[in-house]
């Protein structure tokens, strides 16, 4: 049916502008997304094919339609879903979806995204094209290069879409360990208090409570939306109270790191990102 695409995409993105107004989103960014929906409803075209036409830059070319929503939209249009809206929903599972390349077994993948913060297939051949992957034991140098022979495949619908399109600006930079630090200390005091839209995860909740808070936040041009870990391994550990992911937008995409309570050396005890755990010292000594 003609426009059935862009009504299906348009109606996701009224979606996450629901779900983002009932989680006490910041209501601009809600309202961008509401308008998204409209601009993406009216096209004259299906948006497929302004994106294998124009790329990226021919979505951000759309009134109202910035750089974040753009690349919403180019999700939508390509996979037919995104990872944002199943993290609102309560159905993110980015285990599962790392598990689902060859190579990768489902213990690997929840180390590769507690450790490495993966959370996509992009990040996981970023990891493999920079060195990251060959410090996880048992992926040698055969096995990563079979992930991105996987990879390659998968990921060249969205490079078709993406190509000619200029490089993104960053969005205010990498943030800070400060900036991240004190974001998680936000998430934490809310939740204790009780402040915050709690939702029902569909992973590891047999009962379907609604226990998981969720904050969105912003600290200048950046948003955040922050959630406990809720993977195989935080409830292993009991750490489902203290493991904290961040989601962030970042230049080339969303980004996440995540804070935990440092258990050894001088940091012991103290909240740290994990990765940067130099950066926190540093801030440590710089705050005594």
């Amino acid at each position: 049916m003609e426009g059935a695409e862009n009504q299906r995409v348009a109606r996701r993105l009224e979606e996450v502008a629901v779900l983002l107004a009932e989680q006490g989103a910041n209501p601009f960014r809600v309202e961008a997304y509401r308008g998204g929906a409209e601009v993406v409803r009216r096209l004259r075209e299906p948006v497929s094919s302004l994106l294998a036409r124009e790329g990226i830059a021919g979505l951000r070319a759309l009134p109202g339609i910035g750089e974040s929503l753009a690349r919403s939209v180019r999700e939508l249009t390509l996979t037919g879903r995104l990872p944002m809206l199943d993290r609102l929903r309560g159905e993110a599972d980015p285990v599962a979806l790392l598990a689902t390349v060859p190579g990768i077994g489902r213990g690997t993948a929840e180390r590769l995204h507690h450790d490495l913060g993966l959370d996509s297939l992009e990040d996981l051949e970023a990891a493999a094209q920079d060195g990251r992957l060959s410090a996880i034991a048992g992926l040698g140098a055969k096995r990563v290069a079979g992930i991105l022979d996987s990879l390659e495949s998968r990921l060249a619908r969205v490079r078709r879409a993406a190509r000619g399109a200029e490089p993104a600006a960053p969005a205010g930079g990498e943030p800070g360990v400060e900036e991240i630090l004190d974001v998680d200390r936000e998430y934490r005091e809310r939740a204790a208090a009780g402040g915050l839209k709690r939702i029902a995860p569909r992973r590891f909740n047999p009962s379907g409570a609604a226990w998981l808070p969720i904050l969105h936040t912003h600290r200048g041009a950046r948003h955040y939306t922050v959630l406990f870990s809720n993977t195989a391994r935080a409830h292993r550990l009991g750490k489902t109270e203290d493991w904290v992911v961040l989601y962030y937008d970042g230049g080339d995409g969303e980004r996440q790191c995540t804070v935990v309570t440092s258990e050894r050396g001088p940091l012991r005890g103290r909240r740290v990102v994990r990765g940067r755990e130099e950066e926190c010292l540093a801030l440590l000594g710089a705050s005594s």
